[in-house]
């Protein structure tokens, strides 16, 4: 425990979490067009996710990080094109509003499915336990408790970014302004899913 510079991981944490992504961005959208309590099950999904990924990483973090080359380039074209489908709903989101739809309400299971489909996610797990928490490998009880701890920061960044989406929607009484900003994030899924994709690089 004494190996780990907490003054080095706790803002890497908080950086990498806080900043915009699929996860803060798809939260602070679906908290704009259906309000926060709706928005809940898929937070839910996001963190319960999100833990068993951090899990994953952590009990298997050198087998994951030897395998992660080959598979690195697949995960990206998936995940980048689960993105794109979700900036395509926060599109559609705010048309489907002037008949009161929930066709683009997403629920628990595909809050869990993202993190699984988010190389940002995966690598940033992998980075967590062999940079920075390498001496906790083989004690399965500290990567529990350190997996409990950074889903506990992802549930804080996702309600977060929720609660700045459940204020925006107490302003936004007009559908050209909602389409304005779903629109916004819409693009800014987009950029997140070719970024992601490795296009630019």
């Amino acid at each position: 425990m004494n190996l780990i510079d907490f003054g080095i991981l706790i803002p890497f944490a908080l950086i990498t979490t806080f900043t915009p992504g699929p996860n803060n961005l798809s939260c602070a959208s679906m908290s704009i067009n259906f309000g926060i309590k709706k928005t809940m099950n898929y937070i839910y999904g996001i963190v319960t996710g999100f833990f068993l990924l951090l899990l994953l990483c952590g009990f298997f973090s050198n087998l994951l990080f030897t395998a992660l080359p080959s598979v690195e380039p697949i995960m990206r074209w998936i995940g980048a094109a689960y993105i794109l489908y979700l900036a395509y709903g926060t599109f559609r989101v705010s048309f489907s509003l002037q008949e009161k739809s929930n066709q683009y309400l997403w629920g628990f299971y595909k809050g869990v499915l993202l993190q699984f489909l988010n190389p940002k996610a995966i690598i940033y797990g992998l980075t967590l336990y062999s940079v920075f928490l390498n001496p906790l490998i083989g004690n399965p009880l500290y990567i529990i408790l350190f997996s409990l701890g950074f889903a506990f920061i992802g549930l804080c960044a996702v309600l977060t970014w929720a609660s700045f989406g459940a204020i925006i929607n107490q302003y936004l009484h007009h559908l050209k302004l909602r389409i304005i900003i779903n629109s916004i994030l819409s693009l800014l899924l987009v950029y997140t899913a070719v970024k992601i994709s490795g296009i630019l690089s």
